[in-house]
């Protein structure tokens, strides 16, 4: 299948946006500044962007190379690669975990969408977030219908092709979300007593940087990128041959941790300057955060309206990529045209998302993987298991298998300024998947720094 017939990146910005969109998703929001405070501030600033560029470069362009080459979804492109080979279990894995970690995702990020209309809740004189937070989420009906409208959302996009829907899009909502996020900042590190939470952010703390700290960056780095999951190799097969793929993987890459890094400007001034501890997870985001906003008066309506706009920008663009691996699939070896297997699987994703909303209410007694509930049993298989294992596999078929000459000859076609080597080649067979490895055996609980 030629890449008329498929779709193409019409510019290089509008591939950077999406791939940095794809990467960008509710984690750089709250995990990456949390995570930053945690061990060690700019310590860990330093070990993660270290990693950035000896892992997740490495692996960036090992996915977008393996895309180009083959023209192909994320199971065909090592059908083409290496046929008659098993070696296609790989793309099926990113699928699959493409597939699973959408139908949860969507639910989390209905409650971002949700939440945008929620200001006049969390602003009232009194409220209690965590209350509104709980009861949100562990309502039976309410979570599904926002995470029906945010699918709704994913599958307009996709379903207007490459091109006119995700390109377009992302265009719109890359720079958007930049620019509210600036604004935020703006607000954050202006408060009075911002001063406190720009100290925990940046100063490094080297006490704190753990074996468990760099295994975290490790984890971070890796997962924020997505890798491991297919949406790189799918947006890498709408790369022309004329396209840098080295100064691509350093766009995205760099885009993915600037945005990571500039969120907990917004963030942690503004929890240190009304006196609430940083927490993790939904609960920075859905109960500190909405507390913060109360707190700053009248004009906290404005700027939480503003901050959950953005997680579900950040949200929406990380989506758009996940239901493009799956539907891709189905576009390249079912030969269904566009409309009709993202429609399809969207739904299908829709309706597997539902236990996992009433997992967190109606359905809670229901516990699966070591007494987590759905969405984290979900959670724990796609991003525990698959993703490391595809992206460690993915590794040994270019270093070992395929070959690093080949894709060393693929990534520098249309190469200008960087070009790949002998360095590239050592990492990807023995640097990375060393480390993916590492991260692997933490993520099952197999070791433990």
């Amino acid at each position: 299948m030629n890449g008329k017939e498929r779709g193409n990146w019409a510019t290089q910005f509008g591939f950077i946006a999406a791939a940095a969109g794809s990467a960008v998703g509710l984690g750089n929001i709250w995990k990456f500044p949390y995570i930053t405070g945690r061990y060690g501030g700019a310590a860990f600033v330093l070990v993660y962007l270290i990693i950035i560029v000896f892992i997740g470069v490495p692996l960036m362009n090992s996915e977008l190379l393996i895309g180009r080459k083959s023209e192909r979804n994320a199971l065909g492109a090592f059908k083409v690669l290496a046929p008659g080979s098993p070696w296609w279990i790989v793309g099926a894995m990113g699928i699959l975990a493409g597939f699973i970690i959408l139908s949860y995702y969507s639910v989390v990020a209905g409650w971002a969408v949700a939440y945008i209309f929620k200001s006049g809740a969390y602003m009232a004189a009194g409220a209690d977030h965590a209350n509104i937070f709980v009861g949100h989420i562990t309502s039976p009906l309410a979570p599904i219908i926002w995470h029906f409208i945010f699918m709704m959302m994913c599958i307009g996009i996709v379903a207007a092709g490459i091109e006119k829907g995700i390109e377009k899009y992302s265009k719109i909502l890359m720079p958007l979300l930049v620019l509210i996020l600036l604004v935020l900042i703006l607000r954050s590190v202006t408060l009075t007593g911002a001063g406190a939470g720009l100290a925990f952010y940046l100063k490094p703390d080297f006490s704190k940087l753990t074996g468990e700290g760099i295994l975290a960056a490790l984890g971070q780095a890796f997962f924020s990128l997505s890798l491991g999951m297919g949406c790189m190799i799918v947006y890498g097969s709408y790369l022309k041959k004329d396209q840098d793929i080295p100064v691509n993987s350093y766009w995205v890459c760099g885009a993915d941790t600037v945005i990571a890094f500039l969120a907990g400007f917004a963030i942690f001034p503004a929890v240190f300057a009304f006196g609430l501890e940083p927490g993790a997870g939904p609960g920075l985001t859905f109960i500190t955060v909405p507390a913060v906003f109360a707190a700053m008066g009248p004009v906290g309506h404005f700027f939480g309206i503003l901050f959950f706009f953005l997680l579900t920008i950040a949200a929406l663009t990380s989506a758009i990529s996940l239901l493009e691996v799956v539907s891709a699939y189905f576009i390249d070896e079912a030969k269904w045209d566009r409309k009709k297997a993202v429609w399809i699987m969207g739904i299908i994703i829709f309706l597997l998302g539902i236990p996992s909303s009433l997992g967190l209410g109606a359905w809670s007694g229901v516990k699966i993987i070591g007494g987590r509930d759905i969405l984290d049993s979900l959670d724990f298989i796609a991003s525990n298991i698959l993703l490391p294992l595809g992206g460690f596999l993915l590794c040994i078929f270019i270093g070992w298998y395929w070959g690093t000459d080949k894709a060393i000859e693929e990534a520098n076609t249309g190469a200008k300024s960087i070009k790949l080597g002998t360095t590239y080649s050592f990492l990807i067979k023995y640097i990375v998947p060393i480390a993916i490895f590492i991260v692997f055996l933490n993520s099952i609980g197999i070791i433990k720094f």
